[in-house]
């Protein structure tokens, strides 16, 4: 018997302020227990914060940093005659941003002092920039699957 074909559902609201899906799903990713009021503040006032602190347009900054921290490449694990391979294989879109969006969470609130939303904003800067823990995290990623190029032919 065939295993069902599932589609995923586009069913994603737009953020408050920009109308944007993007944004309004970082603003998902971000939230802590719930509280979307927070995670929208937190946003918004980081958006500030780079609108004040690079003096351009802050989702042009948003959009690069998403780009510069998004990977092309990641590495699954296959069980493939009794051993364990990584295999590169490349990523979706959705998953692209996702991952993009969840490093660069992560690396904002692994940092210590100041407020989350000036501890993002600086994240979002210098993931524009191409620096950062995110950015990092991206390249380590893309080591790994070149790396292992030599097992692509495991994947089915």
């Amino acid at each position: 018997m065939r295993k069902r074909n599932y589609y995923k559902k586009q069913v994603r609201e737009p953020d408050a302020t920009y109308g944007r899906v993007d944004v309004g799903l970082f603003i998902n990713y971000l939230m802590h227990g719930g509280k979307k009021s927070v995670a929208e503040r937190v946003f918004y006032d980081a958006l500030q914060e780079v609108k004040n602190q690079a003096g351009g347009e802050p989702l042009v900054v948003f959009e690069q940093a998403m780009q510069s921290a998004s990977p092309h490449l990641e590495t699954v694990s296959r069980r493939v005659g009794g051993a364990n391979y990584q295999i590169p294989r490349e990523v979706r879109p959705e998953r692209k941003f996702f991952l993009a969006a969840k490093w660069i969470i992560e690396a904002a609130r692994g940092q210590k002092g100041g407020p989350m939303a000036k501890r993002l904003a600086g994240e979002l800067l210098n993931a524009a920039k191409g620096e950062g823990a995110a950015v990092k995290k991206k390249q380590n990623m893309h080591r790994m699957a070149e790396a292992n190029r030599a097992f692509a032919s495991f994947l089915r």
